[in-house]
């Protein structure tokens, strides 16, 4: 292989790792349990991005692989089309599963971040989570909604980590068409 080549696949390898990386400040959460954030998780706010533009009711289903990895099934109603968007990708720890960083793909071989930086301990009933830079960010819950302190403490720390938190978008939760199930 020469030089060059070898230079190529080092650049290669490092971008595939730069999306599975933490962005500047933001610690996963551990201890994490994997089996107790298994189940349906209801996006409460999000920063926008294309692959869920315009959807409303998105909710992340996760379950275990045969692999030890975990199934991601990500659905948001899109009013526009009047039709469900579905998106199931898979997901494993990146630094074993102790700890709440995991590198998800919806595309193949590409994988991108996934990190749990703030937790309800107690329950899971909610989540902050983290993509690989300050571009990606979501606020999760087990129900629909959330009460006003839970929404305050997640702006508050995101804005201390140097996320756009001006930029949140709050989803919509309320309307009811017939999900697609999986």
């Amino acid at each position: 292989m020469t030089t060059w080549q070898k230079s190529i696949l080092g650049l290669f390898a490092l971008l595939l790792n730069a999306c599975t990386g933490l962005p500047e400040g933001v610690k996963p959460v551990t201890p994490f349990a994997s089996e107790r954030y298994l189940g349906k998780w209801y996006e409460i706010a999000r920063l926008d991005h294309s692959f869920e533009r315009g959807l409303s009711q998105v909710s992340a289903t996760y379950s275990m692989r045969d692999d030890g990895g975990i199934s991601v099934i990500n659905q948001g109603y899109d009013a526009a089309d009047q039709e469900w968007q579905l998106a199931e990708g898979k997901a494993y720890f990146v630094n074993g599963d102790n700890q709440g960083h995991l590198k998800v793909s919806f595309f193949g071989p590409f994988y991108g971040s996934y990190v749990v930086f703030g937790l309800d301990q107690a329950d899971y009933q909610y989540a902050f989570v983290a993509g690989y830079n300050h571009d990606y960010l979501w606020l999760l819950a087990r129900t629909p909604t959330v009460s006003d302190a839970v929404k305050q403490d997640f702006i508050k720390q995101a804005q201390a980590l140097g996320f756009a938190v001006d930029q949140l978008i709050f989803v919509d939760q309320s309307q009811s068409p017939t999900p697609n199930q999986k």
